[in-house]
């Protein structure tokens, strides 16, 4: 998918003859992009100094509209996590996909009723999309938050025999428990160092129990030994085991601990995919609710900007093209002979000096409204 120009220009003796000739000039000619009409209503256009006002609000509101509907996306990303396959058919907008929506583009009656005020439409949209992105970072914080803790135990059953759980690995029958004198330490052998371990263990310290000690688990480079000894010589036996480069783990065996651990492991993992669903379900919603907003902030920045820049009556045709991408700077050219009439300053025009009611200071600067749809927001990592 590639960016989309949705442009207007001044109706010549009818808005159909504007049509016409721009899409003569550009795609039946040339073949230079694929145009459709892009239709907005007539709306309230009100004075000159509230359209004014809001042309600036509403270049503020179409950034800001365009954040959410972005995060909203990428965090689908996030969740969908090895689906990501499955993100594109979640990110549709009013069950259509993207492409489809704005080049069929009908404006919500519904949801923004035309006899109100084009500050009052704003309004609703911007309350509307402020309020999805306050749902999001709660939804999001609170997600993550269990992801976050299911990962830290996940992380505690892999790696190094030094530091992962051994709640799946040891057993009680392999400890002597409620001992006086006795007691069982876990020693970390490398692979390479078996042979030694057997022949060593033994003398380590003078109170280690003979052929007591058994391989209980191993890993790609060593084996998890256990080894029995009396109690009151545990600090002589670890130092001279790590002086032989057996590595004595600090464990105590405690059976309810490990039960909770794997309790509570099951109860995030049960709750992620709990919370999974309806979270899918509330991006999805929402990521079409903020869409549809930002291509409708669109639509009145189009409105707003052709009645600043053509005065009234209301009397413009909205455009969207879909340039070619091999064509870009050629169509430019194609537009700018086609509409270079509406103002002769366009050419010298400084985009950094900032007109009222125009933002020049936001983007170029041409003859034409031009606003860009820049659908970048679905080329996700």
């Amino acid at each position: 998918m590639t960016e989309f120009w949705l442009i207007s220009a001044p109706g010549d003796k009818t808005c159909q003859q504007t049509w016409d000739k721009m899409n003569m000039a550009t795609a039946e000619s040339n073949n230079l992009s694929t145009n459709n009409k892009f239709n907005i209503p007539e709306l309230k256009v009100g004075t000159l100094d509230v359209l004014v006002g809001l042309s600036d609000e509403l270049a503020k509101l179409d950034s800001f509209v365009e954040s959410v509907v972005k995060k909203v996306a990428q965090y689908m990303t996030d969740v969908l996590e090895d689906s990501r396959d499955k993100v594109q058919e979640n990110l549709l907008a009013n069950g259509v996909d993207l492409v489809t929506y704005i080049t069929r583009f009908q404006w919500d009656m519904a949801k923004y009723p035309i006899k109100q005020s084009l500050k009052s439409i704003s309004e609703i949209m911007s309350k509307q999309v402020t309020q999805i992105d306050n749902d999001l970072k709660a939804r999001a914080s609170a997600y993550n938050s269990l992801k976050g803790s299911l990962q830290s135990l996940e992380r505690k059953n892999v790696g190094s025999l030094l530091t992962r759980s051994l709640a799946d690995i040891v057993k009680k029958e392999d400890f002597v428990l409620d001992s006086e004198y006795l007691t069982t330490l876990l020693v970390i052998v490398p692979k390479t160092n078996y042979p030694e371990w057997q022949k060593t263990y033994e003398t380590l310290s003078e109170m280690v129990v003979p052929r007591s000690t058994k391989l209980l688990f191993e890993d790609q480079e060593s084996g998890l030994f256990s080894v029995t000894l009396f109690t009151k010589a545990i600090d002589d036996f670890k130092q001279q085991a790590r002086e032989n480069k057996f590595m004595v783990r600090d464990f105590l065996y405690n059976e309810e601990e490990m039960k909770a651990d794997k309790e509570e492991m099951t109860r995030l993992s049960t709750d992620k995919k709990k919370q999974f669903g309806p979270l899918v379900r509330w991006l999805k919603v929402n990521f079409s609710e903020a869409f549809i907003a930002w291509i409708h902030i669109k639509a009145l920045r189009v409105f707003t900007e052709s009645v600043l820049r053509y005065g009234l009556p209301v009397n413009f045709q909205a455009m969207l093209l879909q340039p070619n991408k091999k064509n870009v700077k050629k169509l430019r050219e194609v537009l700018k002979d086609l509409y270079k009439h509406l103002d002769s300053s366009a050419a010298v025009i400084d985009g950094s000096v900032d007109i009222p009611g125009l933002n020049l200071s936001q983007q170029e600067y041409y003859p034409y409204v031009y606003y860009k749809i820049d659908a970048n927001l679905l080329e996700l990592k």
